[in-house]
This record gives structure tokens, C-alpha cells and sequence, in this order.
């Protein structure tokens, strides 16, 4: 197949499947030769431009794992804002060390229903955004290795097709319902409204806050004040350069103690050509 361009495409609220995202990409153009471009939906304002491909285009999608699916605040942007034309597509998640469940199935299938062909695809591990002692540092040197040697894999796929092979097979069920997080007791931990709170003996009021929140719920006049959705995303926790955001519903502490409790094992990454 002909490529011109290769396009690194992810929402990465925390910065981990950016990474992953763009070790591929960066690979992918090197061994195809291509030039590399870079678009972070991240932002709100990013997700309302609509990107329309060609068939000589070659994306690599990324997404973190939500409750064992593509984050249903970032879906619609893949199902309306994205128009692959027949472009190549290698659909990529990242997940917490628990289980990407059916994240890359569901990201396949819309990225399939949406003009793309889907020639390779990976699931690999990050730092969990609730628990840092949940597959602590990564994706580390060896998972940056094997994303390159992955990339290395789909530049020879790639070069190599003279007709559309069939779309990539990868396990999960993209129809399949959201994981229920459990607390430490193993019944459902129903934190959904839980939202950061903020210690205002940290905060200097730098509104960094505000600006990395993917879904603009944060009042950056009061940053203290959330009254938008929170999707949990931790961005603003993680990134908080005095550590003033924090989480403190019983019920997303208790799915955070079970999940440090149960899924501190190091998690194989999938990968899938």
C-alpha cells in the first residue's frame, strides 16, 4: 500500500497512551519514511474538529481503558468527528494492569464502521490513574521497546499488502456492558459523582487544573469549584503541581484499595497483527 503520511491521533488525559501512541507513530514514519502528524483530542476544543482522511493515510488511534471500554465522554468523537475514507487504522488502548476488557474490540469496531481499516492493533499497560502502585512507571523502557518493535512489524505489514487483508481480529466484545468497579467488600463501588476536591492550604491558584481537564469541568476562576462532569480521569490530580487535588468518596477509595489489593502483578500487553 502507498503511504504518504502517518498521523498519531489520542486522547490521553494523564499522558501515558501519548506515549505509547506516539513511540508507534514515531517508529511507524521512520520505517515507512513518511512525515508524522500529531493530533491530541485531549482538549474539548480539539474534539469538535471533524478530521477527514484517504486511503493513503496510516493512524494510530489511541485511548486509555475505562471501565473496560473506550471512555464514553471521548466515544462520540469517534463515532462523529473522524472519517477515515480507507485509511489504515492500528487501534491502540491503554489499561490499568487490571484488564483492557473490550476497549479495543469496541475501538476496532468503530473505527471499522467508520471508513478505516484496522491492520494491526495492541493493548498496552500504564500507571493506573487511581492507584500509582498499580503497574507503577509504565509503560517502562521494555513496553517503549516492544511498542517499537511492534511499529517495526506493522511498517512490513504495511509495505508489503497489495489488497486490503481482512480487518484485524482482536478479542473483547465491542457491544459488551462496562466493568462494575468492585470495593474491598466485592460489591459494586458506586462513585460516580464523586468528584476532586481541592486543599486550599496547597493551591496557588495556577488554574493548571482547569486548563487539563478534558471535559472543561473545572471553574477556572474557582478552581476549587467542579461543576461539570468528572470522568475520573485524574488529570487534574496527577498533573497538580502542589498536589492540592485529591479524592476522598469512600466508595472510589474502597475500588482503589481492592484493585491495589488484587492487580499488582505485572499485566502482559497484547499485541495483535
Amino acid at each position: 500500500m502507498e503511504i504518504e503520511k502517518v498521523w498519531a491521533v489520542c486522547y490521553s488525559a494523564t499522558g501515558t497512551t501519548e506515549k505509547v501512541v506516539m513511540a508507534v507513530a514515531e517508529t511507524l514514519a521512520r520505517k515507512i519514511g513518511k512525515p508524522l502528524e500529531t493530533v491530541n483530542i485531549s482538549a474539548p476544543a480539539e474534539r469538535e474538529k471533524e478530521r477527514s482522511f484517504t486511503a493513503t493515510d496510516l493512524l494510530v488511534i489511541g485511548t486509555p481503558t475505562y471501565a473496560g471500554r473506550v471512555p464514553n465522554k471521548m466515544l462520540p468523537y469517534f463515532q462523529t468527528k473522524l472519517t477515515g475514507n480507507g485509511a489504515l487504522a492500528v487501534p491502540v488502548v491503554l489499561f490499568g494492569n487490571r484488564s483492557f476488557d473490550n476497549s479495543l474490540a469496541e475501538l476496532c469496531a468503530e473505527l471499522e464502521s467508520h471508513g478505516f481499516h484496522t491492520v494491526a492493533a495492541a493493548a498496552f499497560v500504564g500507571q493506573h490513574a487511581f492507584a500509582s502502585k498499580l503497574a507503577p512507571g509504565r509503560p517502562d523502557a521494555e513496553d517503549i521497546v516492544r511498542a517499537e518493535g511492534f511499529a517495526e512489524k506493522v511498517a512490513e505489514k504495511v509495505q508489503t499488502l497489495t489488497e486490503l487483508s481482512t480487518p484485524i481480529q482482536v478479542p473483547g466484545d465491542p457491544a459488551a456492558p462496562y466493568y462494575t468497579p468492585l470495593g474491598v467488600d466485592g460489591q459494586p463501588a458506586k462513585f460516580l459523582k464523586a468528584k476532586p476536591l481541592t486543599d486550599l492550604d496547597k493551591c496557588t491558584k495556577c488554574g493548571l487544573c482547569a486548563a487539563v481537564c478534558p471535559v472543561g469541568s473545572i471553574d477556572p476562576a474557582d478552581v476549587a469549584s467542579v461543576p461539570g462532569v468528572c470522568i475520573k480521569c485524574q488529570a487534574c490530580v496527577v498533573k497538580c503541581p502542589t498536589g492540592a487535588k485529591y479524592f476522598d468518596d469512600p466508595a472510589f477509595l474502597s475500588h482503589k484499595a481492592m484493585l491495589e489489593a488484587n492487580y499488582t502483578r505485572r499485566a502482559e500487553i497484547g499485541l495483535f497483527l
